[in-house]
């Protein structure tokens, strides 16, 4: 019986080889947003992972929400020339690969560090990348313990420009070629923030009830899915809870995703968290599969799952089980770029042929049960 994690999905217009997704990974290597040839080092190596969908890190739809200045962007006309040879590469040697994109916006923990640099809130110091204004839906700073900026409240010109990004980069994504658009509503990110009652405070049209508070992801999402084609597929990344009490439930989400269904949703890729310093995570093997469970079930939409899945076998019994339509790895592909290979060769899985252009040598790749990864003769 073939391994169920092997098995293709139809996914809105696309059809996955397989279930097992790169998930968006931040490499804090773009220069004002633009990709660098770190990007076609790093995503060609990811290409010939053998999974279904490579989707890219998350990519700013302006320059005042991305996460870090390193941060890679799709806001400008040079943006989009920089993030082209990326995708003919990959397009050009692994033609079957399908690409995904996450369009994001960091909202109020925008202006950081990097990672390796300590994280947290630029400051004067960091000299010259100084700190720049950040925007979301209140002026409610992540964490005033750490003094974290203080965001502006968007204001309707600027809710109307933060749609308009959002559009804009879609438009870009499809000139670019992606065959699926992910949007990022989670890890406590812009429109998470407006998700939240933790972080969404107004008294508007925007904010105050649960309905109240999901009115402008939606707006967001249903702008991009008029533009976005129905042979591709649009999906978005949610946080299914804050983890903390008096904050986003399981059920807000459920509720969200059968809203954003209607509006034309293929998918939501489950995430938790990410919103409040305050969160308390129970964190193990797995531990987000319950929520892509619970709304693939309710909502009745695609589920990706996502969260410390770092075995074949424990993925394969994921797909197997029902729980979630795909899985969504990211560290496992860090530290082993041939992850899906390898698990097609745990779960004793033959896969087909993957042709690369004849002009390149017409060679094949493929796993078979009893030699692993194999190059066919030319």
């Amino acid at each position: 019986m073939t391994a169920q994690l092997f098995t293709p999905v139809e996914v809105g217009g696309v059809t996955l080889p397989n279930r097992i997704v790169v998930s968006p990974m931040c490499q804090y290597a773009a220069v004002d947003g633009s990709a660098q040839p770190w990007h076609q080092v790093h995503y060609g190596m990811l290409a010939m992972s053998g999974a279904g969908l490579l989707c890219l890190e998350a990519t700013h739809v302006e320059r005042e929400g991305r996460i870090t200045q390193g941060c890679l962007g799709l806001y400008s006309d040079e943006n989009e020339v920089a993030l082209k040879p990326v995708v003919e590469w990959v397009r050009g040697w692994m033609p079957h690969v399908k690409l995904g994109i996450q369009l994001a916006h960091a909202g109020r923990k925008a202006s950081a560090q990097r990672p390796w640099k300590g994280g947290g809130p630029l400051t004067l110091a960091d000299a010259p990348d100084l700190p720049w204004t950040t925007f979301s839906a209140s002026a409610i700073p992540y964490d005033p313990a750490v003094k974290w900026h203080t965001p502006v409240a968007l204001d309707a010109v600027g809710l109307k420009r933060v749609k308009q990004a959002f559009v804009d980069a879609t438009e870009r994504s499809l000139r670019l070629g992606f065959d699926v658009v992910e949007m990022h509503g989670a890890h406590g990110y812009c429109l998470h923030q407006f998700l939240s009652p933790l972080s969404n405070h107004r008294t508007d049209e925007y904010g105050g009830t649960m309905e109240k508070r999901r009115r402008f992801p939606l707006e967001v999402f249903e702008a991009c899915r008029k533009l976005w084609p129905r042979d591709k597929a649009m999906g978005i990344r949610l946080s299914a809870t804050d983890w903390v009490e008096g904050g986003l439930t399981l059920e807000d989400t459920i509720e969200t995703a059968k809203q954003l269904k209607a509006l034309g949703c293929d998918f939501v890729d489950v995430s938790s968290g990410g919103n409040s310093p305050a969160q308390k995570i129970q964190v193990g093997p797995g531990y987000q599969v319950p929520f892509a469970a619970r709304i693939r079930r309710e909502a009745g939409i695609k589920t990706w799952a996502v969260g410390v899945i770092t075995e074949p076998e424990q993925a394969d019994r994921i797909i197997a089980s029902g729980e979630a339509d795909c899985t969504v790895h990211a560290r496992s592909f860090l530290v082993d770029p041939r992850w899906a290979w390898n698990a097609a060769r745990a779960l004793g899985v033959e896969t087909p042929p993957l042709p690369l252009p004849a002009a390149r040598g017409g060679s094949i790749l493929a796993f078979k049960p009893s030699q692993g990864m194999a190059k066919a003769a030319e």
